[in-house]
């Protein structure tokens, strides 16, 4: 699977940004793979930032992102996006788009996108 995001950008403190990762190359349905973002800070590790199991599964998402950030699938298009509101200067990181084989695959695989950089700063 490769996956490209986009939509990283220099933002102030509040304000908003869109991430788009699309993905090609799959093996199964783009569905039923399970698509996540995850972001890594300089000296931080990678963390989870929110998870979309499949179209008709709830998202996930990490405590410090609940309530502004939200995660969705396009089917037709094959990407998933990322609609960060309210964003903190914490917010800053690289971010990147994983794609997860689905679950009644025997040996799971996850690929990673090349990330996309947020800084959130005024």
């Amino acid at each position: 699977v490769q996956l490209v995001e986009s939509g990283g950008g220099l933002v102030q403190p509040g304000g908003s940004l869109r991430l788009s990762c699309v993905a090609s190359g799959f093996t199964f349905d783009f569905a039923s793979y399970v698509m996540s973002w995850y972001r890594q800070a300089p000296g931080q590790e990678r963390e989870l930032v929110a998870t979309i199991p499949s179209v008709a599964s709830n998202a996930n998402y990490a405590d410090s992102v609940k309530g502004r950030f939200t995660i969705s699938r396009d089917r037709a298009k094959n990407t998933v996006y990322l609609q960060m509101n309210s964003l903190k200067p914490e917010d800053t990181a690289v971010y990147y788009c994983s794609a997860k084989t689905p679950p009644f695959v025997r040996v799971q695989t996850v690929d990673w996108g090349q990330g996309t950089q947020v800084t959130v700063s005024s």
